[in-house]
């Protein structure tokens, strides 16, 4: 009994001792649990550009996040997640937001992917617009450059231009956003590269078959916004019913559908929670039956605008 009574007494002690270590830790580096903790952060897959550049599979999507507060926060909540891939665009409003959690994060610049757009009324100063995006995200190059969409009569030439700021360095990689198999075959018959990436609304609802296979012929990664159909059908009984069986959420399936068909993925979302259980997606796998279940969900289902069907001459009019 005296034997027990010693030990007892020796772990109380080396807990202590152990918790004293810690606190004196988290003094020393004062604000920086998070930087530790993301600093532990497990690499994220990546999928290759046709650039040779590295792009993280899965990023937060910005869009229709408020300007402030909320959209800088949820960078960082997306960060100390492990995520190393945000999107915004100039259109959005919030970049400087974006550009506070890059500069606050304590991460390396060179761990994060950052990708903006170029907006449709900017087409004729497009050095200016990166610059001023540049200057929003308090960085040095932008890792991807997007046009927003085909909807200018000075396309061509801005793409020209993105191109020339790629090769200045001003941008890693230039790519596009709400391009149809037309808009791309444009630029191709102009004799310009085609982007390494066209950004689309891609998701179970609305595939996009033929677009996106055109795409991945031509080497252009298809990087799927609005993933989660603006969860207009997270309640879709025949969604719902994969996710039971594999014990995920909807939101998680969706996510997991789009990297198993090669997509790039960028969910939105300002929860701490739904921006982490969005993450939760690399160590488990949807079976054939599953995804022959969700590619049966096709519904042409369009949750926002969709500038991929506008014809060259409706794109000439803006």
């Amino acid at each position: 009994r005296r034997y027990v009574q010693i030990m007892i007494k020796s772990l109380q002690i080396v807990t202590c001792l152990l918790f004293s270590s810690t606190s004196l830790l988290a003094n020393a580096f004062g604000a920086s649990s998070s930087k530790m903790s993301l600093a532990l952060s497990k690499s994220v897959p990546t999928q290759s550009l046709s650039t040779g550049q590295k792009i993280p599979a899965l990023g937060l999507g910005t869009y229709r996040s408020s300007p402030g507060p909320s959209t800088e926060q949820a960078v960082l909540w997306a960060f100390e997640a492990g995520y190393r891939h945000v999107d915004t665009a100039a259109i959005y409003g919030n970049e400087a937001d974006v550009g506070s959690a890059l500069a606050k994060c304590g991460l390396p610049r060179s761990e994060i992917f950052v990708t903006t757009k170029l907006w449709n009324s900017r087409h004729g100063d497009v050095e200016a617009a990166c610059r001023e995006s540049l200057r929003k995200l308090q960085t040095e190059y932008l890792d991807l450059y997007l046009m927003h969409s085909p909807l200018s009569r000075l396309r061509v030439s801005a793409w020209k231009e993105m191109l020339r700021l790629q090769e200045e360095g001003l941008c890693r990689t230039v790519g596009v956003s709400n391009f149809g198999e037309h808009h791309l075959r444009e630029l191709e018959e102009a004799g310009l590269p085609l982007p390494a990436v066209n950004q689309i609304e891609v998701h179970p609802f609305l595939q996009r078959r033929e677009l996106v296979a055109y795409c991945q012929a031509k080497g252009i990664l298809v990087q799927a916004y609005s993933p989660l159909a603006k969860a207009e059908r997270l309640d879709d009984p025949r969604l719902r019913a994969v996710a039971d069986r594999v014990a995920r959420t909807p939101a998680q399936v969706l996510i997991r559908w789009s990297l198993q068909k090669g997509l790039n993925c960028i969910p939105k979302s300002v929860s701490q929670a739904r921006i982490a259980a969005n993450f939760q997606v690399w160590d488990w796998e949807l079976d054939g039956a599953a995804m022959a279940a969700l590619d049966g969900l096709e519904a042409r289902l369009v949750t926002g605008w969709d500038p991929v069907a506008a014809s060259l001459a409706e794109c000439d009019r803006h």
